[in-house]
């Protein structure tokens, strides 16, 4: 079972802690009640959905021995104009740079398929809620 505590320190100022007991500061802006300390909770959402299929990838392509010099997911997502908000669509922009990358395409959308549909828990939660998902990836042979 996995377990989080969230403490108030102030408005709407939060630290948070799982079992690895590492914190994370969440906030409203300041005319919300906030100080503006933290990512905001929704914004929290996009980044483990983007740490848990980037973690996947990393380690796959790893294990395909697909090297790259850097690799960054863009994500965007919208949201519903009515509370509560919820995200309508979201889009995954995978980036890698590295030599010889065009050449293994084929692998690094095989990491990604596998990232999407069958390993990352984040995405199947996305998925099972029925939001919209979509992905794309952009290689560059060229370090930068």
């Amino acid at each position: 079972m996995n377990k989080v505590v969230v403490k108030n320190l102030e408005g709407t100022t939060f630290v948070s802690h799982g079992s690895s007991n590492h914190w994370v500061v969440t906030d409203g802006t300041k005319e919300h009640g906030g100080s503006d300390a933290g990512n905001r909770p929704i914004e929290l959402f996009l980044i483990s959905l983007g740490g848990c299929t980037g973690a996947d990838i990393t380690s796959l392509l790893h294990k395909m021995r697909v090297n790259f010099n850097k690799f960054e997911i863009h994500i965007e997502a919208d949201r519903a104009a009515e509370h509560p908000k919820v995200y309508t669509r979201i889009n995954l922009i995978y980036k890698l740079w590295g030599d010889g990358l065009l050449a293994q395409k084929e692998k690094i959308e095989k990491a990604i398929d596998l990232s999407q549909n069958k390993y990352c828990s984040v995405s199947a939660m996305i998925k099972a809620a029925k939001i919209p998902l979509h992905y794309s990836l952009e290689l560059s042979d060229k370090k930068r």
